[in-house]
């Protein structure tokens, strides 16, 4: 494993003196922190598009590509490329995420050279052999099979059909059995070419490199890519509105509980004050009121907790729990009780102190790493942050207010949630619904 900078070194790089902006002979654009301590160059990047540009029945294609990019390009086949990478220790990744195809580069200086060469004929020269695509498919159709029979999995790809309709976030962005079989090279390619485009490309570097040298390497590895995107609209969304309530009947061990809602944009004025008070609910790990109230306290689930979810095109709140079936009722009760006292009556004072000297004190932690800095400023662009952000963040923090952070829990929770239960549930009260597995009609969705 190569090494990283420590975290001395990461908090030394937040100044905004130690973030500058880039810009090469190409027009290629980066954020960049100069590091020596380690002689280790770091990248991350990203492209605009995502999962969503996949076509509507063939949901996947993106994550194809994600996984083929390294599996043989320009004259190289996967052998080849496989060893030019091993024996220089470089690492290339690339994922898709719903609005993004993201990537990452990581090499020693010494061997910037040829790291970024290979990105380069990664980029603009896939080969897409069809050995190489059957192994990949192959590879993605077990995973999903496996999927099929886990709750969790279960549980999560529902509740998307349930909160998004028809619109593309409903779709699982690795695909599904039915539509990855559907995938063709055309598909693949088609992909490339409306998405791999420098208009809508992002990059955050950090390294021990001089600037210079990293305009040099920009230039080289995304000069040639076509100037602009051929990305198809996405339609502005907003989850459905809760509450509902869907049961898949699974026979297995551990009920899963899958919970949810509309939530609040990046963009918004609001987002400081509930990505804080979520913090206080469920997002603090043993710190916050569901593991407190809901397995500290009452012993009822194995693990809860949730977290905001910022899209390009909607936002939502989402929650996992996992539990024994004959407590699972119980469970969807405590979780139901908490959201609505936390919506009626908001955060305590001291939750709130809390929770903004936590949120203050993990950003070194969040960023103590050349990694985990390039993929927290590259985060920061597709946000559209500023620049300066680093410095700007914990007076941010600081201004919310105790009325903020009750009006932020009134918008999130006041309604209710989306809960989808997989698994064996026993409960007095009404039965929720049981659906079979499937597209999911669209309720609440607004395209």
């Amino acid at each position: 494993m190569l090494a990283s900078p420590s975290s001395a070194a990461a908090a030394r790089a937040l100044g905004r003196t130690r973030i500058k902006r880039l810009i090469s002979s190409c027009g290629i654009e980066a954020w960049f922190v100069q590091d020596s301590t380690v002689p280790l160059i770091s990248m991350e990047y990203a492209f605009t598009g995502g999962a969503t540009q996949d076509p509507a029945q063939k949901a996947g294609v993106g994550h194809m590509v994600s996984g083929l990019l390294k599996e043989g390009s320009g004259d190289f086949d996967f052998k080849t490329f496989h060893q030019r990478l091993d024996r220089r220790a470089i690492e290339l990744r690339f994922h898709v995420t719903h609005d993004h195809f993201r990537g990452a580069l990581r090499t020693i200086e010494d061997n910037a050279d040829e790291a970024f060469e290979l990105l380069r004929i990664a980029l603009t020269s896939p080969r897409f052999d069809a050995a190489d695509v059957e192994r990949i498919r192959a590879t993605v159709l077990a995973r999903l099979r496996r999927d099929s029979t886990d709750p969790s999995s279960l549980a999560h790809r529902r509740f998307l059909e349930v909160a998004f309709g028809d619109h593309p976030y409903a779709r699982p962005t690795e695909g599904s059995l039915e539509s990855v079989p559907k995938i063709e090279v055309a598909d693949l390619k088609g992909y490339v070419r409306r998405v791999i485009a420098k208009d809508t490309l992002k990059i955050a570097v950090v390294g021990d490199v001089d600037p210079g040298v990293v305009c040099k390497l920009l230039d080289t590895t995304f000069g040639s890519l076509p100037s602009n995107a051929e990305a198809m609209p996405v339609a502005e969304v907003t989850a459905a509105k809760p509450p509902q309530q869907v049961f898949i009947r699974f026979d297995v061990p551990q009920t899963v509980v899958t919970f949810g809602g509309p939530a609040v944009r990046r963009s918004e004025p609001d987002f400081m004050p509930a990505y804080i008070v979520n913090h206080i609910l469920g997002g603090g790990g043993l710190t916050s009121r569901l593991f407190r109230e809901v397995r500290e306290k009452r012993g009822l689930a194995y693990s809860v907790g949730e977290r905001l979810v910022w899209l390009d095109h909607s936002a939502m709140f989402l929650g996992n729990s996992g539990t024994s079936a004959d407590r699972a009722g119980e469970t969807v009760d405590e979780i139901e009780k908490q959201v609505r006292h936390i919506a009626e009556e908001g955060p305590t004072q001291q939750e709130l102190d809390d929770a903004k000297s936590y949120l203050k004190g993990s950003q070194l932690v969040a960023v103590n790493t050349s990694s985990k800095l390039a993929r927290t400023l590259l985060q920061h662009q597709l946000d559209k942050l500023p620049i300066d952000y680093f410095e700007k963040q914990n007076a941010v923090i600081d201004r919310v207010t105790l009325e903020d952070a009750k009006r932020a829990a009134q918008r999130l929770w006041g309604q209710g949630l989306l809960t989808v239960i997989v698994g064996r549930y026993q409960k007095d009260a009404a039965q929720p619904i049981t659906v079979p597995l499937g597209p999911a009609p669209p309720p609440g969705v607004d395209q």
